[in-house]
């Protein structure tokens, strides 16, 4: 037999094989993007009593309708538009999810998608797998800001999508006013579509506001938002996101996600219905994540890594191209054996695995775990 390959530049994600090295060598795995500490004991009581109520059968392929009108009452409260949600709210099994209905839904054949990197490694082999021909825009280093310029000389005839993502991963960038004013001023008069991770939009510091592009008359009509309450909620294992999109735009996303996962998990559907009803639980996020990143940062700062402390997300990027010529993958291997610590090598998010010699290292852990491994960062001799 003879399969060939959709995807046959693609193997394990780095997350993965990190993940595993880090299990092998006993590290700290500062590195895959998951909370290090248990969600909130409310929630999990909550899911608890769903299921004991008997909320166990298959949820409505959108979702339930308490979600979906409590995330619709929240994104108004929060950025003041307006989501229909019998017909503008979908619930999925992840962001990832998301981001593969959104792009299946609009890609053709020969369309081509502006993708922004370093980008999550998702996208592209989504992209792919729809027919669509992936165009790669680099942001602007070490700022990772958005080369607009770059992008409007990437648009063509053929343009279908660009693919954002804000607060950015893996470097924590935080999107402007001007970025969307930009953005809008290319796309206004062109069928060009937008799909937004704003997976992270709870998780952003010092003071800044996250800007969706719902925000943005221009832009809303054509993006897809796509969020995730695993990352908000510390309950990335529950795989539950949604997609806040226009009537024209849901219906086509729905007609993929009903063949992807149809629905999502029914009594965790209602116990975020409940919890959201406390919007302490996501507005208190920044503060929260705001006390790892400077604990974290205050530790880095004795060690020999540059950096710039995080704008938004729950990573922390670190230069150590003025310490070594070691190539980004060689040194997070090394860095796990040695010293005991997990990181990504951002090569890894871009498509000719340009090496910078940055690392990403995921701050949300417990203190006593970053702690320990900025012991360990201080006291190797990986240069």
């Amino acid at each position: 037999m003879n399969l060939p390959s959709k995807l046959p530049d693609v193997g394990t994600t780095i997350f993965t094989v990190m993940s595993q090295l880090a299990n092998e060598s006993k590290a700290i795995n500062l590195s895959q993007g998951f909370p290090g500490f248990d969600c909130d004991p409310y929630l999990v009581d909550l899911v608890t009593r769903f299921m004991k109520e008997g909320k166990n059968q298959y949820a409505p392929m959108t979702g339930i309708p308490e979600l979906r009108e409590i995330l619709s009452e929240k994104t108004k409260s929060l950025y003041q538009v307006d989501y229909n949600s019998e017909s503008e709210v979908t619930i999925v099994s992840g962001a990832t999810d998301a981001l593969f209905s959104a792009v299946s839904a609009v890609v053709q054949p020969g369309d081509e998608v502006i993708l922004l990197e370093p980008a999550y490694d998702s996208y592209a082999p989504a992209v792919k797998l729809s027919g669509g021909v992936a165009v790669f825009v680099p942001l602007n280093i070490p700022e990772f800001s958005v080369d607009w310029d770059r992008v409007k000389d990437a648009i063509t005839e053929k343009t279908r999508v660009i693919m954002v993502n804000n607060p950015h991963n893996p470097s924590g960038y935080v999107w402007t006013k001007q970025d969307l004013d930009t953005l809008a001023g290319l796309v206004r008069d062109k069928n060009i579509f937008i799909i937004s991770d704003e997976v992270y939009e709870h998780i952003i510091f010092d003071g800044r506001k996250h800007l969706s592009l719902m925000c943005h008359p221009v832009l809303k009509e054509r993006t897809f938002i796509c969020g995730s309450f695993g990352k908000t909620f510390h309950v990335t294992g529950w795989k539950i996101g949604y997609c806040l999109a226009p009537k024209p735009l849901s219906i086509e996303f729905r007609k993929v996600h009903q063949f992807v996962t149809f629905s999502t998990a029914t009594p965790l559907q209602f116990a975020l219905a409940e919890y959201l009803k406390d919007e302490r639980k996501y507005l208190d996020l920044p503060g929260f994540y705001q006390k790892k990143r400077d604990l974290f940062c205050s530790g880095l700062s004795e060690t020999d890594f540059k950096f710039t402390p995080s704008q938004g997300s729950f990573f922390q990027l670190v230069s150590y191209k003025h310490l070594s010529s070691i190539s980004d993958y060689e040194l997070s291997v090394k860095m796990c054996k040695e010293v005991g610590v997990a990181c990504i090598p951002i090569s890894v998010f871009f498509n000719q695995k340009e090496d910078h010699k940055i690392l990403r290292f995921c701050f949300a852990k417990s203190d006593s775990e970053l702690l320990e491994a900025l012991d360990k960062l201080n006291s190797s001799n990986l240069f």
